[in-house]
């Protein structure tokens, strides 16, 4: 069963950066698309990023020119850099197969505030 693990989470203020990562045993995630999406507090899973096996990247509009989504084949690993962070980005982030959250881990918490 995959299930993917996701890091680099952190408290960060406004106008700040971060990196995550995610990888899964098991899965290659060169053959794979592959989703960030994010639950905020209090909300429901909102998809927030898309890189598919052409490496065809796609973005929600909310965070679409600040965040990247990116793949290192050789080390399995698949990134979200972030930046120009707004509060509203505050949530926990997941990979997942499919934008309700298929094979997600246990996400990783960004909180964005000064």
């Amino acid at each position: 069963q995959v299930q993917f693990e996701e890091s680099g989470g952190g408290l960060v203020q406004p106008g700040g950066s971060l990196r995550l990562s995610c990888t899964a045993p098991g899965l290659v995630a060169s053959r794979s698309t592959i989703k960030w999406v994010r639950q905020a507090p209090g909300k429901g899973l909102e998809w927030v990023s898309t890189i598919d096996i052409d490496d065809i990247e796609s973005y929600s509009d909310s965070v679409k020119g600040r965040f990247t989504i990116s793949r290192d084949n050789a080390k399995n690993m698949v990134y979200l850099s972030m930046n120009n962070l707004k509060p509203e980005d505050t949530a926990v982030y997941y990979c997942a197969l499919t934008q309700s959250g298929a094979a997600r881990g246990k996400g990783t918490l960004v909180t964005v505030s000064s």
